[in-house]
């Protein structure tokens, strides 16, 4: 979604001893497919979870594993690769790794590389769950976070060890949007912006309702891009297959009177509002109780509007900049001029459907 803004950033994954280590190869190619150029540095305890020709012939660049590595460059590699990095990311860091870090200790090439780096830099734990929670740990990654590191906090659930609970690395997934996220300006700090995404569904009975195949996709990408750019975001979304977006506050509702509810109850104190969500137009004047049986060869549905969430928030409007959208299958720019003055819009954007 956010992409772009890292093409051709230099941005140094740092490999420590886990078996989380196999992950880090997942987020270098996110990285490249991004079009950052990626080099990565390994503790000698990391090789021998995965091999450095794999991420020598994926990155296409050698790795860094040895301070003291034959070769004329390698003595100040430390150094230069420290200089050139946009963001360093530690994936998976150990508890000895954090326990280094956190203390200026600098006895292997990551440790001393992460001492020069001036750049962003994001550790991510990977780790036993007692080992995570132990004090001496959590003092570490407390005095990193006050130092100016970014801690992105490990993901629960049952560990390589047998263990359940917190301390699995963060999905790479993640890790790859926190790091996109600190390129972004910080233009909208301070302030506030509301999105809607997705459908809502309209039952009929238990187990049917009307909807529409709107996946999501545009309004969590605008909410996570308003979030990154440093704008406190609340998304209302409608039943969407996707995860909720980084940074961002999420009310999750089903039909449109929920959506509406919502949506009025958010929008005060908002600067922008962007309208995304495929609201149902209709809804059936009465939802059966029971699972409606198939013994008619025709059925008719009684449907009646729902109200227009867009329509009211362009009559209330005051200080706010609102924003809709507009799916048609014919006469794009007719009928999307006619929805932006309607409804008292302030822009609107228009997308012919299929």
């Amino acid at each position: 979604m956010m992409n772009h803004i890292i093409s051709g950033k230099q941005i140094v994954i740092g490999v420590c001893g886990g078996i989380a280590a196999y992950k880090s190869v997942e987020l270098m190619r996110l990285f490249q497919k991004a079009g950052a150029n990626v080099r990565v540095v390994m503790t000698k305890n990391a090789a021998s979870f995965v091999a450095p020709l794999t991420f020598e012939a994926i990155s296409g660049q050698p790795v860094f594993l040895d301070m003291f590595e034959a070769g004329s460059e390698n003595s100040m590699r430390h150094i230069s690769w420290a200089d050139e990095a946009d963001a360093v990311v530690i994936a998976p860091a150990t508890a000895n790794m954090i326990g280094k870090l956190a203390n200026g200790i600098a006895d292997d090439a990551l440790s001393t590389l992460m001492l020069v780096a001036t750049c962003s830099k994001f550790i991510c734990p990977s780790m036993n769950t007692h080992m995570y929670e132990n004090r001496a740990v959590q003092r570490n990654l407390d005095m990193l976070q006050s130092d100016g590191h970014v801690i992105v906090e490990p993901g629960e659930g049952e560990l390589a060890c047998g263990a359940y609970g917190p301390g699995r690395l963060a999905d790479p997934e993640y890790i790859f949007q926190r790091v996109v996220q600190c390129f972004y300006p910080k233009d909208f700090k301070g302030k506030k912006v509301l999105v809607t995404a997705g459908p809502t569904r309209e039952p009929i009975d238990p187990v049917r309702f009307i909807s529409n195949p709107s996946s999501g996709k545009m309004g969590y990408a605008l909410a996570e891009a308003a979030a990154a750019r440093g704008a406190g975001v609340t998304l209302v979304a409608g039943p969407t297959g996707l995860s909720d977006p980084i940074g961002v506050n999420m009310i999750k509702v089903q039909t449109a009177m929920e959506m509406a509810d919502a949506v009025f109850g958010a929008a005060k104190g908002v600067d922008v509002i962007i309208k995304v969500a495929a609201v149902s137009d209709y809804r059936p004047v009465e939802k059966a109780a029971h699972k409606i049986k198939k013994d008619q060869d025709k059925l008719t549905l009684s449907l009646e509007r729902t109200q227009d969430i867009l329509a009211e928030l362009g009559r209330r409007k005051k200080r706010q900049v609102l924003v809709g959208f507009a799916a048609e299958t014919r006469d794009l720019e007719k009928y999307a001029l006619k929805k932006l003055k309607e409804k008292n819009l302030d822009m609107i954007a228009g997308n012919i459907v299929g």
